[in-house]
């Protein structure tokens, strides 16, 4: 959250800057959506009703985007239809077939299930694993280190791309 703006929305929005003259309602002391009416939303950390933000605007919630869109990793996207890849989840079942519910920059979005021979490496816990997290491997697959046993022999060192780890089709 580094590049959010630190001013109050009249000051340093991304929105304000884009619109020329903006309405009256940009002042208008709120504590909640409604207080601001058609086309606004109530910025809660400021207590200002702001305008509705379109997509690639920043934004904190959902309710501070335009119809169609939604607020994820802190700005305004298109929305995407619930269980497709990249949609909002809380559990597996919320994702459609061969997808798990993860985090993707902390937000819980479905994500597809890793196929033979993708680097399937979790490390057991810590920031990396806490902010973006990979499905298992596809059904009847393994997630087995290449040519060796199934301990893990190494301490965990972020290289995804040098991963000896891999979905594997389980040995008999």
């Amino acid at each position: 959250m580094l590049n959010m703006p630190h001013g109050p929305p009249k000051e340093g929005s991304k929105a304000r800057r884009d619109s020329a003259a903006l309405p009256k309602a940009t002042t208008a002391v709120c504590d909640h959506d409604r207080a601001c009416g058609r086309g606004f939303s109530c910025d809660r950390h400021f207590g200002l009703c702001v305008p509705l933000r379109g997509e690639g605007h920043y934004c904190r919630r959902d309710a501070q985007c335009v119809r169609g869109l939604s607020c994820m990793f802190g700005k305004c996207h298109r929305s995407i239809p619930n269980g497709q890849e990249g949609a909002r989840c809380k559990v597996d079942r919320d994702c459609g077939d061969s997808m798990c519910c993860a985090r993707h920059h902390g937000e819980q979005v479905c994500k597809r299930r890793l196929i033979r021979s993708e680097s399937c490496f979790v490390p057991d816990g810590g920031l990396a694993f806490s902010i973006n997290q990979i499905c298992p491997c596809d059904e009847g697959l393994l997630c087995r280190k290449n040519g060796a046993s199934l301990q893990r022999e190494i301490d965990f060192i972020y290289h995804p791309e040098r991963s000896s780890w891999t979905c594997q089709v389980p040995k008999s």
